[in-house]
């Protein structure tokens, strides 16, 4: 048992590295490269995929109204991340000011009570990094910045509201000098928005919301 947890440890460490190796395959794939025994590799992908968490959305009656909106600025933030991984920073901010557009169009008389106080707590949050972004048109090192603390914030609004589909909570521990950073994908499929084109398939799936 002390092996093959001292064995495990070791692995963990090598899976890290692999991001910086191997960065022209998927997150899952650099790591299986590294840790994966010739022998047993469904076994890996059966471990790393009950890994993965399933989340489910606090408040499943939304108003259809706030639904729509919601799920906008989800869109919209989606149109960030995906330009970020493109290494595209003046779509970034495109996404950015739609993003915006769409916070500022939320009516929250659609919310409940309890619906509108979990919004609250997150809405100054969307519209100062959208903000920045928004106006960082030619600085993706900027934008990838505030796109970190935007990303736990829409994690949060995802958490709450749903997004009208499943969303992947994903997440790189080289980020902001290795300090890591998460970020939602609409895919399961790992693009990092951190790296781009550097270290395209970057990181892991940490949990799914549904």
């Amino acid at each position: 048992m002390k092996k093959t947890f001292i064995i495990i440890s070791a692995f963990t460490t090598l899976a890290f590295a692999a991001c910086s190796d191997s960065p022209t395959k998927s997150g899952h794939e650099n790591h299986d490269t590294i840790t994966a025994q010739p022998t047993e590799p469904a076994a890996t992908q059966e471990t790393k995929e009950t890994d993965v968490k399933t989340i489910p959305v606090v408040f499943t009656s939304v108003d259809p109204n706030a639904a729509a909106s919601l799920k906008a600025v989800v869109d919209h933030y989606l149109h960030v991340k995906n330009a970020l991984v493109n290494d595209n920073a003046a779509e970034a901010a495109n996404g950015a000011k739609a993003m915006q557009k769409a916070v500022s169009g939320i009516d929250k008389s659609y919310l409940s009570a309890d619906q509108k106080s979990a919004y609250d707590k997150l809405e100054q949050s969307l519209k100062e990094h959208t903000a920045v972004i928004a106006k960082s048109g030619t600085k993706i090192a900027d934008q990838r910045t505030h796109f970190a603390s935007l990303s736990e914030t829409v994690y949060e609004l995802v958490k709450n509201f749903g997004a009208g589909r499943t969303m992947y909570h994903d997440h790189c521990p080289m980020a902001r000098n290795n300090q890591g950073a998460m970020w939602m994908s609409e895919n399961k499929e790992v693009t990092n928005p951190y790296f781009g084109a550097e270290m395209l398939n970057c990181g892991t799936v940490e949990e799914e919301v549904k």
